[in-house]
């Protein structure tokens, strides 16, 4: 690939450093994905600009007139604090004509609300848990259909924000009390559906028209306390301490017959063609004890630094990491050419 201006957009405070000495692993752990991304783009030779936005637009327009980048590679997940504003971020850029990494405004509103990406999966027949949700300012009476126990998560929040061991609920004393945190910590409508004791399950998927399906994995709890809920918690996800303590670890995903794993493979990617994704996505799932795969939800633009479970998956393959960031570069860039001929 020949030598590229790249505009990464961040949040303000996931600038990273020009070098990880002298930080923590935990303080390394929170700009991980934005470090690894800048410095092997650099490493290969292009030119990287970080920016910093939160709440305005006119920064990013600013950059774009003045230093003129050949793609924006984008890592927010959130503007102006809402996670489903990113959206708009990634229409502007359309509107401006310039490239951009990862998903489009559509897929990423279609994967955003839990609630609407399990009905559009499960009318194309990939199975997905019984839920309900729980607006804001209403009453909590649960559903006679849906039994107990469930697991309470924000509707439209990702990255495990708001889950915890207390996510998941076995009366409905502990169902009216969860959801009520997540209107008032989280401040958005909850989402309840039925626990699926079973293995956590992602495909990792790149790619715009063809699809390039990554090998199953599995996120393995190796030594949590007797009695605990084995589920991606905040702590799971985003502590290193605790992932040590614990011993949670992701790797390929063991003991699948071919034809399971090829099925979970093929619903992933129906998912990621029904919600309209494109750029790059992890589709997660709980596999149950008789070998049925439950969606639960979509991540378009994972976290892609180089130790999470999307390079490792890619590295399983033979695709090391500055490939992988090259060749979603090289998709932002593609799209970005047809959608522009097509005006």
């Amino acid at each position: 690939m020949k030598r590229l201006r790249v505009l990464v957009l961040v949040h303000p405070d996931l600038i990273p450093p020009e070098s990880t000495k002298g930080f923590s692993e935990q303080e390394i752990n929170v700009w991980k994905t934005e470090y690894d991304v800048v410095t092997t783009l650099r490493t290969a030779g292009h030119e990287v600009r970080p920016l910093g936005v939160h709440d305005e637009l006119k920064p990013i327009r600013d950059d774009i007139e003045a230093w003129k980048p050949d793609v924006v590679f984008t890592l927010l997940e959130q503007f102006h604090g809402e996670a489903i504003y990113d959206q708009n971020v990634v229409s502007y850029l359309e509107l401006l004509r310039v490239p951009y990494t990862g998903c489009n405004p559509r897929g990423l509103m279609l994967a955003r609300g839990k609630d609407l990406s399990k009905t559009l999966v499960h009318y194309h027949r990939v199975p997905v848990p019984a839920f309900a949700v729980f607006p804001m300012h209403r009453k909590v009476k649960r559903p006679a259909r849906l039994a107990l126990p469930m697991i309470v998560k924000s509707v439209n929040e990702d990255a495990s924000y708001g889950i915890s061991q207390a996510s998941v609920v076995d009366s409905d004393e502990k169902l009216a009390e969860r959801v009520q945190f997540i209107h008032e910590r989280i401040g958005t409508a909850a989402i309840a559906e039925q626990y699926i004791e079973g293995r956590e399950i992602y495909v990792s998927i790149v790619g715009n028209e063809r699809l390039l399906v990554l090998p199953v994995w599995e996120l393995q709890f190796k030594n949590m306390p007797q009695g605990d809920w084995l589920i991606a918690t905040e702590k799971v996800k985003h502590d290193t301490d605790y992932q040590e303590r614990r011993g949670i670890l992701h790797g390929p995903a063991k003991d699948l017959a071919p034809e399971l794993a090829s099925r979970i493979q093929g619903l992933a990617k129906r998912v990621y063609r029904t919600l309209e994704l494109d750029g790059y996505a992890r589709i997660d799932f709980r596999l149950a004890a008789d070998g049925t795969p439950y969606f639960l939800e979509a991540n378009p633009n994972p976290e892609i630094a180089e130790s999470q479970e999307f390079a490792t998956a890619a590295r399983h393959v033979g695709i090391n990491y500055s490939d992988l960031l090259h060749r979603i570069v090289a998709l932002g860039m593609r799209r970005g050419r047809t959608s522009i001929a097509a005006q």
